[in-house]
């Protein structure tokens, strides 16, 4: 423990007495005192620094155990919170540790579900890649049968960009093929020559309408020896104002001229090549006209049924009633041979494309899937 300084008083020493006169001591009997040494006082003086300096080293010792014990009493306090901070921090990595624990295990579940999820994912990459190329097979031959329905390569070239466009987004290898064989038949397919059936559909249909209008060969009226005036020439033509006026004739002159007209209407002389033309009635011009009529109608379903024989061959028969029985100097007659002529040639039969390597590519990519399905399976 730690003491306390004492401020007790310090002994008093013994204060030589005055010197007495040697007279005095004589006197009174007594012996005269020698000085003490000084040696002794030197000693005494010694004795009383080491006091004092032994009394601060004392205080000073004393305030140092003070210092040493404010010192052992704040590492005390110090060394108490180390011990709660270190309890906290074990309690902390007990709880880091178990949390750990829980995200190991959650990460295990995590990389499971993955492996499901890869799993899944690759099965339905190659169902859908097997899918794709049923589809494709499917919406190709049903665009093949209506492009034979119709006629019409439409239907097709859809279906092949359609193709086109879903090949280009799969990343299956076993499908390149298939993109190879779709853009060869694409390219065959846009260079494949159809005839325009709506136009010969419309020069039929005007043709038919000319039909009443065509002189038949026996006919002796004017229109059908007189040309009927052009509309270009009619245009070209300067107005009544400005032609030159015949000048002005009698009138027995006048119908001089009318009786000779008549005359020379009643009165043709020329050359009969086809006897049988000119033996016709006006019935039988009537049927005549009638049975061109059917043919032309019957090229019109047979061109509307894609059957493409069988419209030439109305036409052919259609030629010939033409240059049978109307006659072949008159304009209409002209006219409508030209354009007869025009839709015999343009009336060809049309080789519709087909996309035979897709589909052969497309049944080799079916069959190579289903087969790697079931050895997965």
């Amino acid at each position: 423990m730690d003491s306390e300084p004492t401020n007790a008083p310090l002994p008093s020493l013994p204060v030589p007495d005055a010197p007495m006169p040697e007279s005095a001591l004589a006197a009174a009997g007594h012996k005269p005192r020698r000085a003490p040494p000084a040696g002794l006082v030197a000693a005494w003086l010694l004795a009383i620094v080491a006091i004092v300096i032994s009394m601060l080293v004392w205080h000073r010792v004393d305030g140092m155990q003070h210092q040493l014990a404010r010192q052992s009493a704040d590492a005390g306090d110090h060394a108490v919170e180390a011990r709660a901070l270190a309890r906290q921090a074990e309690e902390s990595v007990r709880d880091t540790a178990a949390k750990i624990a829980v995200l190991d295990s959650k990460i295990d579940d995590v990389s499971g579900y993955r492996a499901q999820l890869e799993d899944l994912v690759q099965t339905v990459t190659r169902a859908r890649d097997e899918n794709l190329a049923v589809d494709l097979d499917a919406a190709l031959r049903v665009a093949q049968d209506q492009t034979q329905l119709t006629g019409s390569v439409e239907p097709l070239l859809a279906a092949l960009h359609i193709a086109e466009r879903r090949l280009g987004r799969s990343a299956d290898p076993r499908l390149t093929p298939v993109a190879h064989a779709v853009a060869r038949d694409l390219e065959r397919v846009k260079a494949a020559s159809i005839p325009d059936i709506a136009g010969l559909l419309a020069r039929i249909d005007q043709l038919l309408r000319q039909v009443d209008e065509l002189p038949v060969a026996n006919d002796v009226g004017g229109a059908a020896q007189k040309p009927q005036p052009d509309r270009r020439d009619a245009a070209s033509s300067p107005p009544p104002q400005q032609q030159q006026l015949p000048p002005p004739e009698s009138g027995w002159l006048r119908w001089w001229h009318a009786l000779r007209a008549e005359a020379f209407g009643l009165l043709r002389v020329s050359r009969v090549e086809r006897p049988e033309a000119s033996m016709l009635s006006p019935q039988q011009a009537f049927f005549v006209r009638e049975n061109f009529k059917l043919r032309l109608q019957s090229a019109r379903l047979g061109l509307l049924a894609r059957q493409y024989e069988a419209a030439r061959a109305d036409l052919a028969a259609a030629q010939v009633t033409l240059e049978r029985w109307f006659d072949p100097s008159a304009r209409r007659t002209q006219a409508a041979t030209g354009l007869l002529q025009q839709i015999q040639g343009l009336t060809k039969a049309a080789e519709l494309p087909r996309v035979q390597d897709t589909l052969m590519a497309l049944g080799s990519a079916i069959a190579v899937t289903t087969g790697m399905s079931s050895a997965g399976r």
